[in-house]
């Protein structure tokens, strides 16, 4: 196995703000897409992180991310508002659409906010937890690229689709469900294909529907399975799940969606006939205090957190985990330890550096 290198997060993200800048991003944005972009390598979901990074210079190089791009609100009510992200980073795109829907929800109690014209927006997690500081509950989803078949098709149709509800808490830690409607996301295949490992059975098929453990099957037209893998095993409610993101984040902002969404690869010829414009995403903030008074809900969130830690396990098996632990977790060891790095996204950072003269 590959042996991982450990790097402090300031570097990374001084790194990565750095190349940022080079492509024309201002430095609070460069910033910005920094910290959301490092938020998944922190919080050990390496497959969203700076292993991405030359992918979005990738992005940018194509001429499909605009390096200065003019954020603009489309359409609001006090509650509402689309946004146009203007072919800007996502990670940066995002925070303000996440920004603007906390805004409204200060005011009127919730805030919901699509967003058309954008592009791949890093990790749910890192928008939804914005919510976190204000005592509200935030919500984040976007579609992606389609490489996920329906239950029942062998054609790509939805993206890896994830969703992300951030919920505070009292003296307990947040409960943050940050998930993909797919049995895996597609950066966790990427992952595989570098350390030349094969793929569990139910994350994968073949062109033909078959079952197949080669992570690198998506190169020879299989697709990502929904959540669940098989129709046996609950596959249809995957597809239920990525469906609804991908109507909320672009049937509802004016953005593409299903097979027009646009690939991350930049190498991957853009689909015919798009009817909308760019990615999509979706944003919710909920006051607390709009429903009850914000002491009382996370007195009984700490409650709800304790009591199911506190669940019987399965002889054998570790305690019940709430959603976010282990995120969590890793947050803290690798803020004080260094942030693990394969070889290979070690020598991807190292190609950026040398191409933009900067000190890795």
């Amino acid at each position: 196995m590959d042996r991982q290198q450990l790097f402090p997060y300031q570097q990374l993200f001084d790194f990565t703000t750095a190349i940022f800048q080079k492509i024309g991003c201002s430095p609070a944005e460069s910033a910005t897409a920094a910290e959301a972009l490092i938020a998944a390598d922190l919080r050990g979901i390496d497959s969203h992180g700076v292993a991405r990074l030359s992918g979005y210079i990738r992005l940018w190089e194509a001429k499909r991310v605009n390096a200065k791009p003019d954020i603009s609100v489309e359409h609001e009510t006090p509650s509402t508002a689309v946004v146009n992200g203007d072919s800007g980073l996502g990670l940066v795109v995002a925070p303000y659409a996440m920004k603007l829907a906390i805004s409204k929800a200060r005011n009127v109690g919730t805030g919901w906010v699509s967003v058309n014209n954008s592009n791949h927006f890093g990790i749910a997690g890192f928008h939804a937890m914005m919510a976190l500081e204000e005592d509200m509950i935030g919500i984040a989803m976007t579609n992606a690229s389609a490489l996920v078949a329906p239950t029942f098709s062998i054609e790509r149709m939805l993206g890896t689709n994830p969703i992300c509800v951030a919920i505070p808490a009292g003296e307990e830690p947040a409960f943050v469900a940050d998930l993909a409607t797919t049995t895996a996301a597609n950066g966790k295949l990427e992952i595989l294909q570098r350390k030349n490992q094969p793929a569990p059975e139910g994350w994968i098929q073949d062109k033909d529907g078959n079952v197949s453990t080669n992570a690198h099957e998506l190169k020879t037209g299989g697709a990502l399975l929904p959540l669940g893998g098989d129709r046996e095993h609950g596959s249809h409610k995957g597809y239920a799940l990525g469906a609804i993101v991908d109507i909320f984040s672009a049937v509802l902002s004016g953005a593409n969606y299903g097979p027009w969404v646009p690939p991350f690869p930049a190498y991957v010829p853009m689909p015919e006939n798009m009817p909308g414009k760019g990615i999509g995403h979706f944003f919710g903030a909920m006051r607390i205090d709009a429903f009850r008074p914000a002491a009382d809900f996370k007195m009984h969130m700490d409650k709800w957190i304790h009591r199911f830690r506190s669940a019987r396990s399965i002889t054998g098996q570790p305690a019940v985990v709430i959603p976010g632990d282990p995120e969590r977790e890793a947050n803290a060891e690798r803020l004080q330890n260094g942030i693990p790095l394969l070889p290979a996204v070690v020598s991807d950072l190292k190609v950026l550096a040398e191409r933009f003269e900067t000190s890795f």
